[in-house]
């Protein structure tokens, strides 16, 4: 696994995604910015039936750090009550089209 995500890492494109077998979860190359060199990065991002994300940008991590930040706030008694209002007085989404011959890192 360690192999495929250095060579995404040096030949991957800036911002570009790469799927998993775990349906939602992605690695994510992020540019070089202020100095830092470019890095990897997981997100989370809700797929459709085909396997492609819903959403333009998901929850994007970058250490294990962020993800215990991120699992408090998941944990959170208001925070379901909260999507459920937003939820509706949202209008309906529309779903996207599958892209055939992706690349999958298996996980």
């Amino acid at each position: 696994m360690e192999e495929k995500l250095r060579a995404f890492l040096k030949s991957g494109p800036d911002w570009g995604r790469l799927k998993t077998n775990v349906p939602g979860v992605f690695v994510l190359k992020l540019p070089p910015f202020r100095g830092s060199s470019a890095r990897l990065s997981v997100e989370l991002n809700p797929v459709d039936d085909v396997g492609n994300p819903t959403k333009r940008r998901g929850l994007i991590m970058r250490d294990e750090g962020e993800l215990r930040g991120y699992e408090e706030i998941f944990k959170s008694d208001k925070l379901r009550p909260l999507l459920r209002s937003v939820e509706a007085v949202n209008p309906a989404e529309r779903r996207r089209v599958a892209k055939p011959g992706e690349d999958i890192l298996e996980i």
